[in-house]
């Protein structure tokens, strides 16, 4: 008698361990089952800003596998089907057909919940007005697109200055509009220090975005016909005609609390090393409505990334399929870009070392992209921490021209490896001058560091 596995969610986590799962049991041992609310599956949620800006001309590239195909490898995949209700002693759940509103009970042998995160709308007056997008699936988007091809006028205000802000911000300047971006931070990326989101507000304050620091939205103003007309702040208004929400995301793990599932401080839920909720053996949870063990603080997080969903989606599937994996944790580890300077992150800012009691010291480098005398060589600066005592590394943050984005993968396997400074410095890096000066900037940099912690040792 065959197994079955419902699936909540189907992009990167459900649909990678729906896939996983499907290549080691044949469908006469497992029935897959995967309810999905939206239109598409398996798609890229970090291209949609390229898309929207036009650098991707056509939707469909960001899908990596369609529901046909899904459905040519036996996944019985429903989509515009909600699940509404989790009955977690009754291995049951109640889904809903959108479209029709007709629901039915699926029950389950296993479970695996890869509901995403939803962008965050402070309940503020005016925020679910016409003409206020968020940008979570490849649905927002195409939303988004159709307003910026009808709206009259040409006035874009984003709000907030993550990621997703930011790469927002450029894209609605490839558009030709006229772009405020309005963040409660002093700097943008709060992912960076200050100290080197300062580069990135220079970088697009270059290329004509009106960058508002310190600001706390207060509402959404609208017309009479209910349409979005500006973005109010305690001491100003900023005219818009669309408007972007950037301020982040949430785990969407309502239906999960609603079923006593176990949450951690951010709402995402808690797992076990091999993705089961804790707890519960037959459940299990991948992808951004999870935390995860960051190996640098010890602490949980939530940090929503496709790497990360798509690698918890293989270990689910191996779960479910009846083989073992596991995912030992992350150290946070971003890249992004501004027009062309290239912003990268991994491990603790110094906040972050401070929250968690770390003493550290601090050092910032300038350097470039290739030897000095080649053509194209490009300015690079990059900041490190490092433990005091151990001297071991505790992050990197980079922002540069080409080429410095992907450095910061040295560090990411360096953090893993809980390599010291010291250790770094003698790393084996590739060097030719097209692609490095003789000491690779995050070498230069660990060297720094390396001699700021003996200067601490000594006094």
């Amino acid at each position: 008698m065959s197994e079955r596995v419902v699936i909540i969610g189907g992009d990167a986590a459900g649909m990678s361990a729906a896939s996983q799962a499907r290549r080691l049991r044949r469908v006469e041992e497992l029935e897959i089952v995967v309810f999905e609310r939206g239109h598409f599956t398996s798609y890229s949620a970090c291209g949609i800003p390229y898309w929207v800006g036009g650098d991707v001309t056509d939707r469909d590239e960001l899908i990596a596998r369609t529901p046909a195909e899904h459905r040519a490898r036996d996944i019985d995949l429903r989509l515009r089907t909600e699940v509404v209700e989790l009955d977690v002693p009754g291995r049951r759940v109640r889904a809903r057909e959108l479209e029709t509103g007709a629901e039915s009970w699926w029950d389950y042998d296993k479970l695996v919940l890869a509901t995403g995160a939803t962008p965050i709308r402070p309940p503020l007056p005016g925020i679910d007005a016409a003409g206020v997008h968020g940008v979570q699936t490849l649905d927002d988007g195409q939303a988004l697109i159709d307003t910026l091809e009808t709206v009259e006028g040409r006035r874009a205000v984003v709000v907030g200055a993550g990621y997703i802000g930011v790469e927002m911000a450029e894209a609605l300047i490839s558009r030709g509009f006229d772009v405020t971006l309005v963040n409660r931070g002093t700097e943008p990326m709060s992912t960076l220090d200050p100290d080197m989101g300062v580069l990135i507000r220079k970088a697009m304050e270059g290329m004509g975005i009106r960058v508002v620091g310190n600001a706390e939205v207060t509402g959404i103003r609208t017309d009479d016909a209910g349409r979005a007309r500006a973005v109010t702040t305690a001491d100003a208004e900023y005219p818009a005609d669309v408007v972007v929400l950037g301020i982040g995301v949430r785990p969407a793990t309502e239906l999960a609390r609603a079923a006593g599932l176990p949450q951690g401080q951010s709402g995402g839920l808690l797992t076990d090393l091999a993705m089961r909720v804790r707890g519960h053996e037959n459940i299990w949870a991948g992808g951004d409505c999870v935390e995860v063990l960051d190996l640098v603080s010890g602490s949980e997080r939530h940090i929503p990334l496709g790497t990360h969903a798509n690698k918890h989606g293989q270990i689910i599937g191996s779960g479910v399929g009846g083989d073992y994996a596991t995912f030992p944790g992350v150290v946070g580890t971003a890249v992004s870009k501004v027009c062309d300077l290239e912003v990268a992150r991994t491990g603790l800012r110094e906040k972050d070392a401070r929250a968690v009691g770390l003493q550290f010291v601090t050092v910032v480098i300038e350097s470039t992209s290739r030897s000095g005398y080649f053509p194209g060589a490009a300015p690079m600066t990059v900041k490190m921490l490092a433990e005091r005592r151990s001297g071991r590394l505790l992050g990197v943050q980079i922002v540069g021209r080409e080429g410095a984005g992907k450095r910061i993968d040295i560090a990411a396997v360096a953090l893993t490896a809980r390599m010291t400074v010291e250790q770094m410095i003698a790393l084996d890096l590739g060097y030719a001058p097209p692609f490095s000066p003789v000491w690779d900037p995050v070498l230069v940099a660990a060297r720094k560091a390396a001699s700021a912690l003996r200067k601490q040792d000594r006094n």
